[in-house]
């Protein structure tokens, strides 16, 4: 292929690895010389904690990144340029200072990265450049799946037989990425700043922030391999915490450190040749192009309800509210199953997947709380944060969502807990308080003897919360509150 210009930019985002690059394949077809960049942007940075375990990862990957680029160019001059400023307005000086003809990114459907890249390929445009923006952290995105009516999905199942009768090796096949000698370009004036520290960016230092999965394309690598081992029993494993049943790669899908064409490409290969547990977690890769897709066309659910009739739901305010919401934030809610859960994401920034749809569906239908005042805090405290699927989540567990659960369907926190941690594995693990307690009482120890409770050294109100609302009572209270939705089908309204 004839190349198109004498200079270009890859500008990472949600990519941090070399293998499998399609910006980076792209730009080095197209261009005599490549740059290679990345921006700390200051205006996604800001709102974040300083002690921010996605900070964290996205530095460690970054470290692996410029010395894999380095590597792959046989010359230490080469690698990241890296930036702290907004990127907006970075981006265009930068491809300005280093006479790019065009820049090269993975596109990002969140409202705020469409707004961004869209001030970015104006101010390119102005100075006769071009954003080339290519497909990378979903197998199919935006438009690629349409009704027969030509109107995006809205409903999962119908979702998921397209794009299970769309998909092929085209979809699922890599971008191999050669880098000839020369072609990527030195560093420069940019050599000398390196990997800027976390404390330089304003953050805690790596040693303060627990991370709970190695970050890289090598910790993806890692726990890809170890997965790949156990995938065919996932759909056996997956809903019980207290097992290793999941993959763990959210956060390497998340900031691109792990493929997804090429773990999705092995799961289609094992479900093809009969293997559930795969057919199980590749669902789990639709689902995400599912939430991925509605996001891109449906923007309003980043900070309304889907359907509209969810919005009139008028949720618990006042100090009574705040309190269960404290409780709920710091896993003093009394049922254990779900202060297990609400303690692993504080501790670890990770929370099993089954655990998040019974936290939701608690703070929601439980406490009588709006679900994005729990979205908000899943998206400060979880590494493996991605807006689309967070957001796709809370709304599916609040029944305010496209094809979410039906609104009066409210999890049981006690027979969720009975049912997939039977013998109290994951609540002894983070509450160690309750370690004593026998496998019936660990559940619902408000329901326990008293001697049970002595002998097991536990004290409720002292050492373990009595529960905060019984669920019987906010049950009655949760079918009441989410009558408006009733009403309003009834009248004809979404």
């Amino acid at each position: 292929m004839p190349q198109l210009f004498p200079c270009g930019l890859v500008w990472f985002r949600r990519d941090l690895r070399v293998h499998d690059h399609p910006a980076l394949f792209h730009a080095l077809r197209e261009c005599a010389q490549v740059h290679c960049a990345f921006v700390f942007d200051k205006e996604i940075l800001a709102p974040l904690p300083r002690a921010d375990r996605r900070v964290r990862f996205i530095r460690e990957s970054l470290v692996e990144l410029d010395a894999s680029l380095r590597a792959l160019a046989h010359d230490s001059a080469c690698g990241l340029i890296m930036l702290h400023a907004a990127a907006s307005a970075a981006v265009p000086e930068l491809a300005e200072r280093l006479g790019v003809q065009a820049v090269y990114a993975a596109h990002d459907d969140e409202p705020a990265a469409l707004l961004r890249d869209a001030q970015v390929r104006t101010a390119l445009a102005a100075q006769g450049r071009e954003l080339r923006l290519v497909k990378d952290h979903t197998i199919f995105a935006r438009s690629e799946l349409l009704t027969q009516a030509g109107t995006p999905y809205t409903v999962f199942t119908p979702y998921k037989k397209a794009w299970l009768r769309k998909v092929d090796p085209f979809f699922l096949s890599a971008y191999p990425v050669r880098i000839p000698p020369g072609t990527l370009a030195p560093r420069g004036e940019f050599g000398a700043r390196g990997i800027p520290a976390l404390s330089a960016l304003g953050f805690a230092p790596s040693e303060t922030v627990r991370l709970p999965v190695p970050a890289g394309s090598s910790g993806g690598r890692s726990l890809w391999t170890d997965f790949s081992a156990r995938m065919d029993a996932y759909d056996q494993a997956r809903d019980y915490p207290a097992i290793k049943g999941p993959s763990y790669l959210g956060v390497h899908l998340r900031f691109g450190t792990l493929s997804v064409r090429e773990v999705a490409r092995e799961a289609y290969a094992r479900m093809q040749a009969g293997s559930s547990g795969a057919a199980a977690w590749l669902s789990e890769l639709v689902w995400r192009d599912f939430y991925q897709q509605l996001v891109a066309h449906f923007p309003h659910v980043v900070e309304r309800s889907f359907k509209p009739a969810y919005d009139a739901i008028a949720w618990e305010t006042g100090e009574q509210a705040d309190a269960l919401w404290t409780a709920w934030q710091t896993g003093r809610t009394g049922y254990p199953l779900v202060d297990a859960a609400m303690a692993q994401i504080n501790q670890t920034g990770y929370m099993h997947n089954r655990l998040r749809m019974v936290v939701a569906s608690f703070l929601a239908k439980d406490l009588g709380l709006d679900w994005r005042r729990g979205e908000a805090y899943f998206a400060q405290q979880l590494t493996d944060f991605e807006l689309a699927s967070n957001n796709g989540g809370w709304q599916w567990a609040s029944s305010s969502g496209c094809d979410a659960q039906p609104w009066f369907r409210i999890f049981n926190p006690v027979t969720q807990s009975q049912k997939f941690d039977p013998k109290g594995g994951f609540i002894r693990r983070y509450l160690p308080e309750l370690a004593r307690l026998n496998d019936t009482d660990v559940h619902a120890p408000w329901l326990a003897r008293s001697e049970a409770l002595r002998a097991a050294g536990v004290v409720l109100g002292a050492d373990y919360p009595l529960p905060v609302v019984d669920h019987a009572h906010a049950r009655d209270r949760t079918l009441a509150r989410y009558s408006v939705v009733k009403e309003a089908r009834l009248s004809g309204n979404p």
